[in-house]
C-alpha cells in the first residue's frame, strides 16, 4: 500500500499556511448529529466502513476515520458545509473504480455515494436519471427492454460518476461522442453546500463539470443522459495466443485506418504473450466486411454472438479482472493512429518490463488497451458545446492505457517508475514515427497521479478551470479532496489541502495518531 492503513483521527495540515490541529472524528460526530435518518456514518470495525472505503485496486483504498452514505441531496449539502467549516480531508467515492491513491479515497472522511442507485426513464424515454453512485451495469439493466441506452462504461464495474466526469469513452462514441457529451443536466451540491441543476445555458460550470468534474466545484449526485434507440447487439470476447497477435494488430491497424460504420467498435488488449479482442456492432447483423479479418484469426477462446446490451457487457468481465490484493495502476497516452510497428513496440516493451518485474513480483502483469475510434467522434457529438477535456477538439484522440497489476506493495515505486519511463518509450516511438502528439493532453480517467494538470487540460482550459474555481469555490474546500487539482492557489486564499497537483497524492500532510489499528 502506498499509505499506511492506520486510523487518523487527529490531522495536522501544513499546506501553504499555518498548522491547525483538526479533529477528525468530532467532524464525523458532527455530521452524524446533523444529516437526516436517510443516511448514515460508519466507523472502522463496521461493514459499511469496510464497504465504503474499497476499491477495484487495493492501492486506491486508504483507512478513514469514517465514512459516511449520504441518502438525500439535502443531506450532502449539509455534509459539504460541515466540511467547509471545519476543512478535514475528505473523499467522494462513486463506483470505486480508481487506481489512483488518495483520488477516491481519504484518511479523512470518506463520502461514500453508494445510496444515489436510481436509474429513472422519463416518460418520453428521452433522458434518463442516473445516481452517481450507480455503476454503468445498474444503468444497463434498468434500460435493459425499454429499447434505450446511455453512452458508458465498456467492460462491468465502472462507476458511472467518474467516468462521466472524466470524459467517458464508449461503444457509442463513434455515434455520439462522449458519455459527457450526452448529458442533459447534472444535479450538483456545490462547495458552499448549495443545491444547484446545472445545464449547458450554465456555460462556465457546464464547461467545468464536463472534464473536470472529478475532482472539483461539487459533489454530482445525479446526471442526466440524453438516451438513444438500442436494440441487440454482435460481439464479445476473442481470446489470441501470441502467434495470433501479429494478424491482430494488423487487422486493429485496418480497422482503425478504414472503418466507416460508426456503429462498430474494437478495443484489444495486448499482454506481453497474449492478448483479447472485443469486438462490437450496434445491431444484431454487422455488415460483412467490418470484422471478418478478426474473426477470421485462429483464436483460444471466443464468445461472439447476437444478445441484448446489458448482457453483453456481462460477458466481458474476463476482458479486466483483478484478483483480491492488488495494487493496479493506468497511464495515458493519446495517438492520433495505431501503426504496426508502434504496436510492435508496445509488445516488446512490455516483454521487456515483464521480465524485469516478474523477477522481482510473480504477480506482475503489463497490458496495453488499444482503442480506435472514428476520426469524427467529436464533430459527432451530441452536445459540441466546449468541454475542459480534451485541450482541443481539431483532432480525434484514440485513448490508449497500460496496465501494471503487482501485489507487492513495497514495490511500489519500482512499478510505477517503470511505468512512467515505459509511457515515457512508448510516446517518443510514437512521434518518432511521425504523430504529432508531442503536446497533445492526456485522458483524465486513464491517467496516473503523477501528471501534471497542464497535461490533461491544456493551458488555456487550465486558466478558464481556475477562473471558475474561483467563483464556485473561493475557499478552496475541494483542495482538501483528492484527483487532479488546478493549482495556483497565490490569491490570499488560506489553502490547508490535502494534496497536490496531481504530482504527489497527501503532500504537505502530516498526520497525529492517536491510536492504530
Amino acid at each position: 500500500m502506498i499509505y499506511s492503513l492506520l486510523k487518523q483521527s487527529l490531522v495536522v495540515l501544513l499546506y501553504g499556511c499555518w498548522a491547525r490541529v483538526i479533529d477528525i472524528e468530532d467532524v464525523c460526530r458532527q455530521i452524524q448529529g446533523s444529516v437526516s435518518e436517510s443516511s448514515e456514518v460508519f466507523y472502522p470495525g463496521s461493514d459499511g466502513y469496510l464497504r465504503d472505503i474499497e476499491h477495484w485496486s487495493l492501492s486506491s483504498s486508504q483507512n478513514s476515520t469514517c465514512s459516511v452514505e449520504p441518502g438525500t441531496i439535502e443531506d450532502v449539502a449539509i455534509i459539504m458545509k460541515i466540511i467547509g467549516n471545519t476543512r478535514p480531508p475528505f473523499a467522494i467515492k462513486g463506483g470505486g473504480h480508481a487506481t489512483n491513491p488518495g483520488f477516491s479515497s481519504t484518511p479523512g472522511v470518506q463520502i461514500a455515494m453508494s445510496r444515489f442507485r436510481d436509474v429513472l426513464l422519463d416518460g418520453s424515454k428521452d433522458t434518463v436519471a442516473v445516481g452517481a453512485g450507480c455503476k454503468w451495469d445498474d444503468a444497463y439493466n434498468a434500460l435493459n427492454g425499454t429499447g434505450r441506452i446511455v453512452l458508458g462504461g465498456r467492460v462491468p464495474d465502472i462507476g458511472v460518476a467518474g467516468l462521466t466526469l472524466g470524459g467517458g469513452y464508449a461503444y457509442h462514441t463513434s455515434q455520439y461522442g462522449l458519455a459527457m457529451d450526452n448529458l442533459a443536466a447534472i444535479e450538483i451540491v456545490l462547495p458552499n453546500g448549495t443545491i444547484a441543476t446545472v445545464t449547458s445555458a450554465d456555460e462556465d460550470l457546464w464547461f467545468a463539470l464536463r472534464g473536470a468534474g472529478a475532482a472539483n466545484f461539487g459533489i454530482v449526485t445525479t446526471f442526466h443522459f440524453i438516451t438513444h434507440p438500442q436494440g441487440d447487439v454482435w460481439g464479445g470476447l476473442v481470446r489470441l495466443d501470441e502467434p495470433q497477435l501479429d494478424a491482430a494488430r494488423a487487422a486493429t491497424k485496418r480497422f482503425s485506418d478504414y472503418n466507416v460504420d460508426k456503429k462498430a467498435s474494437v478495443i484489444y488488449r495486448q499482454d506481453a504473450a497474449s492478448g483479447y479482442l472485443i469486438l462490437f456492432y450496434d445491431g444484431p447483423t454487422p455488415p460483412t466486411g467490418i470484422f471478418d479479418e478478426f474473426v477470421a484469426i485462429p483464436s483460444a477462446a471466443s464468445d461472439l454472438q447476437i444478445r441484448d446490451f446489458a448482457s453483453h457487457i456481462q460477458s466481458l468481465a474476463p476482458f479486466a479482472p483483478i484478483e483480491p490484493g492488488t495494487n493496479a495502476f493506468w497511464g495515458s497516452i493519446n495517438f492520433v493512429d495505431y501503426p504496426i510497428e508502434l504496436q510492435e513496440y508496445i509488445q516488446q516493451i512490455s516483454q521487456e518490463e515483464t521480465a524485469k518485474l516478474s523477477a522481482l513480483d510473480p504477480s506482475f502483469s503489463i497490458s496495453w488497451f488499444i482503442e480506435p475510434f472514428s476520426s469524427e467522434y467529436f464533430e459527432d457529438a451530441v452536445d459540441t458545446t466546449p468541454a475542459s477535456y480534451p485541450s482541443s477538439r481539431d483532432l480525434a484522440l484514440l485513448p490508449t492505457f497500460p496496465y501494471y497489476g503487482f501485489k507487492n506493495a513495497s514495490l511500489t515505486k519500482v512499478m510505477l517508475d517503470s511505468m512512467q519511463r515505459t509511457i515515457s518509450d512508448v510516446r517518443n516511438k510514437a512521434v518518432e514515427l511521425g504523430q504529432d502528439i508531442a503536446h497533445v493532453g492526456e485522458y483524465a480517467n486513464y491517467a496516473l497521479f503523477t501528471t501534471p494538470t497542464v497535461d490533461i487540460y491544456g493551458t488555456e482550459n487550465l486558466a478558464r478551470l481556475r477562473k471558475i474555481r474561483d467563483v464556485i469555490d473561493p475557499e478552496r474546500v475541494f483542495n482538501l479532496a483528492g484527483g487532479f487539482k488546478l493549482g495556483e492557489d497565490t490569491d490570499g486564499v488560506e489553502v490547508c489541502s490535502a494534496v497536490g497537483d496531481g504530482t504527489a497524492p497527501l503532500e504537505g500532510v502530516q498526520v497525529a495518531f492517536k491510536d492504530s489499528l
